[in-house]
């Protein structure tokens, strides 16, 4: 599903002199690699602060942490995603609050936040899934009216632009009270183990966190806040840098990729590919997921892999259907559109190495199952 290999190849010279530079120094915890990392990621998204931390979950947890959010606070967020955006949830005390999503851009429904907001409701977490960035401007409206806070989950956009009504763009991440992503070796921007990182523009809260990732100091063994362990280590820090310069490159070839598929793709009625929007930039293309209509999905993907080709289901299951965040609460007729898409998705390879041959013999070969069905 992705060429890690061959990006690094790219790079191959910058990221060995750099590691060889931290095994030098031997300052592997917060060392100079981290600080300068920092510095050039608050430039590049154009945010006062960036909280580097251990992984993107984690990530997710410190931002709800430093918010205040008590146990019993109802928290919004979308039912289909991967299940580490509603785990913090629960593993706080608080309440997850499972909402439908838009079936065009598969990410939280608007209507189906209002429905949701309750007078317990604290805060909703809106994911930019696959690379498309959410309604951010109508949903910071909802949010500023019932007195909310908005925790992006941008562990899947990192570098996108969303552009606003008044055609400013403003990095995904940023929007909200707080922001949060993922360095996980797959994501646009990925590091060669676990990374994370939080995003905001106030200071207060930047403050807050930047305790709380280190076990609650500000001042050795002076504990302030209660903390977590959750730090980002020099080594992901340097490779991190290696690559962030190269970011946008990155993207733009996720978006050619993806224009290429839809093209050889888009004429066949069984198949809706992802909504790109051509006057903005505001999908990277982390995921390039269709939609299947009246197929046996199971069936192109045993097709597909008897002809080495990698494709992936995200997500086979709603979160409401999951055993762990199961809740009587729920009804079906809420999550009509999830439902469909569990049953529809498929992803195919998407990474900046992908060239036109592997695209034509991937696309080919979806629609050589097609025509035979």
């Amino acid at each position: 599903m992705v060429d890690l290999k061959g990006q690094y190849k790219q790079i191959k010279e910058r990221v060995d002199t750099s590691i060889a530079e931290v095994m030098e120094s031997t300052a592997f915890i917060n060392g100079p690699e981290v600080h300068t990392f920092q510095k050039e990621l608050e430039e590049y998204l154009g945010v006062k602060h960036v909280i580097p931390c251990a992984n993107g979950t984690d990530a997710l947890q410190i931002a709800m942490m430093g918010l205040g959010l008590k146990p019993g606070d109802e928290v919004i967020t979308a039912d289909f995603t991967f299940a580490a955006t509603v785990e913090v949830i629960a593993l706080l005390g608080l309440t997850p609050v499972l909402v439908d999503v838009n079936p065009h851009s598969f990410n939280i429904d608007l209507e189906a936040v209002k429905k949701a907001i309750t007078p317990k409701t604290k805060a909703i977490v809106p994911v930019h899934l696959f690379g498309q960035v959410a309604e951010m401007q109508e949903l910071m409206r909802i949010a500023k009216e019932n007195k909310l806070y908005v925790i992006e989950d941008n562990a899947q956009a990192i570098g996108a632009d969303y552009t606003q009504q008044d055609g400013s763009k403003i990095k995904a991440g940023t929007i909200g009270h707080v922001g949060s992503t993922s360095f996980f070796p797959s994501k646009n921007l990925g590091c060669y183990g676990d990374g994370g990182a939080i995003f905001t523009n106030d200071d207060e809260l930047a403050h807050t966190l930047r305790g709380i990732v280190n076990h609650g100091m500000y001042e050795r063994y002076h504990h302030d806040v209660v903390g977590v362990n959750s730090r980002l280590d020099s080594i992901q820090a340097a490779v991190l840098r290696a690559k962030l310069p190269h970011l946008d490159t990155y993207n733009s070839e996720r978006r050619e990729a993806a224009r290429k598929y839809t093209k050889a793709l888009a004429g066949n009625e069984k198949i809706i590919t992802p909504l790109i929007c051509d006057i903005c930039d505001c999908h990277v293309f982390h995921q390039y997921t269709l939609r299947l209509k009246d197929i046996d999905r199971d069936a192109l993907v045993k097709y597909l892999n008897s002809k080495d080709i990698p494709c992936g289901v995200y997500y086979p299951i709603p979160l409401h259907k999951q055993k762990a965040y199961a809740d009587e609460r729920y009804n079906e007729r809420d999550f009509t559109v999830t439902n469909q898409l569990v049953q529809e998705v498929i992803s195919l390879p998407m990474h900046t190495e992908l060239d036109d041959e592997q695209i034509d013999f991937i696309t080919k070969t979806v629609l050589e199952f097609l025509d035979g069905i």
